[in-house]
């Protein structure tokens, strides 16, 4: 991999996960210091459903090529200059004054930044050949998780020091500077045409997923395998904040230490997987360990606020995240037709993130139902239909290099 790919990979991954957590859990933990109740912090998650409604209007980026640079560059730059507005209008809005405002502004930056991920995706599976996709996605897989620490638990150093509205400006920031990977990035317009007609580029992936055998079951499996992932994520921030009572700081100091660390690790170690076992191997591996990292909030729940235990829980998820989120996509993207990248991965990716938006919407409701102690638990459980479905990967008809 030459070293203008690499760093190309390196920043649109950082470009990626930047907005995610802005729109998540730091938006939780904001609305948090403004002293919402939990049920309408958990109501924030619906904000991230652009992430899985994406496929409605990924086949306008597979039809359609902005002026300049590209079908993929093109839609890249113009979301990323949208998202740094979209942030810098939410870094001045005060929550208690006009809380819509936010919401409003929130869903903005979703819209954007799942638009930006369509390309985005649609470019790498278009640039890496099959020799280097594995290790490309890893690669920008980490930097996603590495973006997605800044705009998490540096923002929350910010925050406390400074303030939610320079935190938010400053990401504003970081965002016109991912730009620059736009810039790098291989103009891959030869690589794939695209679709003739805007009716092509919408029955056509849809026309070749449903002739495929056993789609059922990939499809599913794009759902369930994080759903516990993203039950926990959803109430995390406020269980450490509220629930035992944490401090910005030390949350965030954490976070841009050893988890940091230890998502470059998993993403590596996940990397590593895929050359040296099948992929089902590496997906029961990882799905196991992803259920596993969820009991390290459990653990917190019943001993109480120990930073040793926040730093080993959270070094822990992030670790699982690089290791499951490697495996994850390798599968979706290897089972995308070049034909149809753009709209074939969103569909992926948007089932994927169906149940943060789907099923986080409710969790707020379920801790306080449930309370924390029995919550993480619950949490945990919810990746057991995903590990079933591989039982079931005979009836997938993915090819025998898939991973037998």
């Amino acid at each position: 991999m030459k070293p203008r790919q690499l760093t190309t990979l390196i920043l649109l991954g950082f470009a990626s996960g930047l907005p995610l957590f802005l729109t998540g859990s730091t938006l939780k933990a904001w609305m948090t210091d403004e002293g919402l109740s939990l049920a309408t912090i958990g109501l924030f998650s619906f904000v991230t459903l652009p992430y899985s409604l994406k496929v409605l209007w990924a086949p306008f980026l597979d039809r359609f090529a902005l002026p300049g640079l590209g079908r993929r560059r093109g839609w890249m730059l113009l979301m990323q200059l949208g998202m740094a507005l979209a942030l810098g209008l939410l870094a001045v809005t005060q929550p208690n004054l006009d809380l819509m405002r936010v919401v409003i502004l929130a869903l903005a930056v979703a819209v954007t930044s799942a638009t930006f991920d369509i390309a985005v995706d649609a470019w790498r599976a278009e640039a890496l050949d099959q020799k280097h996709l594995g290790l490309g996605n890893s690669i920008h897989i980490a930097a996603y998780r590495v973006a997605m620490l800044v705009s998490g638990g540096l923002a929350m150093i910010l925050a406390q020091v400074f303030s939610w509205r320079a935190t938010y400006l400053g990401m504003a920031g970081l965002t016109l500077l991912g730009t620059l990977g736009t810039w790098l990035a291989m103009n891959t317009d030869g690589v794939a045409r695209a679709p003739r007609t805007l009716q092509e580029a919408v029955s056509g992936p849809l026309k070749d997923l449903l002739q495929r055998k056993g789609i059922g079951y990939l499809l599913a499996f794009a759902v369930f395998y994080k759903l516990g992932d993203w039950l926990a994520e959803a109430m995390t921030m406020p269980f450490l904040m509220r629930g035992i009572g944490f401090t910005k700081m030390q949350i965030g100091t954490v976070q841009k230490t050893t988890a940091m660390v230890a998502i470059i690790l998993g993403g590596l170690l996940g990397g590593w997987m895929l050359m040296r076992m099948s992929l089902r191997k590496a997906l029961w591996i990882c799905g196991f360990v992803q259920a596993g990292s969820i009991l390290g909030f459990w653990a917190i729940s019943m001993l109480g606020r120990h930073l040793p235990l926040l730093v080993a829980a959270n070094t822990l998820e992030n670790l699982a995240y690089g290791m499951g989120g490697s495996a994850l996509v390798a599968l979706l993207m290897g089972s995308c037709n070049r034909s149809y990248t753009g709209t074939q991965y969103a569909l992926f990716s948007a089932l994927t993130a169906l149940p943060r938006t789907v099923f986080g919407g409710l969790t707020g409701f379920m801790a306080e139902s449930y309370g924390w102690k029995l919550y993480f638990p619950v949490c945990a459980a919810a990746a057991i239909p995903g590990l079933l479905l591989l039982l079931l990967w005979d009836r997938w008809g993915l090819t025998e290099t898939d991973g037998a």
